[in-house]
């Protein structure tokens, strides 16, 4: 299928970097898509995962031992937890301990009762911008439900642990970005549900007009008076941001980039690169700005140097100026000021080479 082209190149070299014979590809789906904030466990999962040579290597521990269970191969699919014959069925339809799979059992592995997936962390009744992916793009209705006050994470989602009404339902939002990428999304602004504190699941179901197909997805949150701010991804297990563009309308602060206001000591910053992804003709990279220094930082700027012939051609949660190959990214407003020691990140996918890595150098604004 050609929307699963570069899923399957990087499977394929996943494969051959474990220096096994059999090539093994993705499964192939009838349509795509899944909740990206707050991200699902499979696109999250990915997100953890995904190496420069295009294996799955999990770091989180619910996410290996997904991966253990039922193979590295669902998460280079992690936008097809799907029904082809659900028609907008649900209780007695799904089973019980089977939501978060949608009762796929390609991916049953993303049922299973832990208390360390990848966590988004929410203030209730706070409006952000949702947002879906768009691999495949169709009409349709998007229900986002929430587990009631008595759920535990202890034990697998049922249909009695939901609230049973949605907080919100969307029918046929606007996109943006290309479909068929990583990067590409529906998005819609909606109030979280208000009245909940600590762990939750946001459930998410999207009901395609033009077939019986719907798709299914577990996001795992905690209100903690968070800004979307994602935890339990990516090697040392850090605060990441939450993907493509800042995701929230909710005035309240970042706690891990408020602003501090002035205090003693030095200011300085430190920039690191890793690569997300690559495939024929562009890449995905995410760079880390940290605050190296002893006194608390108001902004900071990062000069971007990207391989001989590379452009970008979308980045987000900074601001980006120059020309290609140098340029320059600046904060975004709501993630330069720095603490001490704290950290945050912008990502990018560029189009073009990348045989050599980006440089980057980080200055304190």
């Amino acid at each position: 299928m050609k929307l699963l082209r570069r899923a399957a190149a990087a499977a394929a070299v996943a494969v051959v970097a474990a220096g096994l014979i059999t090539v093994i590809t993705p499964s192939a789906a009838q349509a795509h898509g899944a909740a990206m904030v707050p991200g699902s466990r499979t696109f999250l999962c990915w997100r953890d995962g995904l190496s420069s040579t295009g294996q799955i290597i999990p770091n989180n521990p619910a996410c290996q031992a997904a991966v253990a269970q039922g193979g590295a191969n669902p998460l280079y699919n992690w936008f097809s937890v799907l029904r082809s014959d659900a028609a907008g069925r649900t209780t007695g339809f799904v089973p019980d301990g089977q939501l978060c799979s949608g009762g796929n059992s390609t991916f049953s592995a993303y049922n299973l009762a832990r208390n360390d997936w990848p966590l988004t962390h929410l203030t209730a009744g706070a409006n952000i911008e949702f947002r879906y992916s768009n691999w495949a793009h169709h009409p349709g209705t998007f229900y986002f439900y929430v587990t009631n006050n008595s759920w535990s994470p202890t034990r697998p989602l049922a249909w009695s642990d939901l609230e049973s009404t949605p907080f919100l339902t969307v029918t046929n939002p606007p996109q943006r970005g290309a479909v068929g990428t990583n990067d590409g999304h529906y998005y819609f602004s909606g109030n979280l549900p208000s009245g909940k504190s600590g762990r939750h699941i946001i459930y998410s179901r999207w009901v395609r007009s033009d077939s019986a197909e719907n798709f299914f997805g577990c996001s795992d949150v905690v209100f903690d008076g968070g800004n979307g701010q994602v935890t339990g991804i990516g090697p040392g297990q850090g605060t990441q941001t939450p993907g493509p563009n800042p995701t929230t309308n909710n005035p309240n602060p970042n706690p891990t980039t408020s602003n501090p206001g002035p205090g003693p000591g030095t200011g300085a910053c430190t920039a690191t690169y890793r690569s997300v992804g690559s495939w024929n003709g562009g890449f995905q990279g995410e760079v880390t700005v940290r605050n190296s220094g002893t006194a608390n930082i108001a902004g900071w700027s990062v000069g971007l140097t990207l391989p001989s012939g590379a452009t970008i051609n979308s980045l987000w949660n900074g601001q980006q100026s120059g020309t290609a190959p140098n340029l320059t990214v600046r904060n975004a407003g709501h993630n330069g000021a720095l603490n001490a020691g704290a950290s945050t990140s912008f990502g990018f996918v560029a189009g073009g080479s990348s045989t050599s890595a980006p440089t980057v150098t980080c200055s304190v604004a």
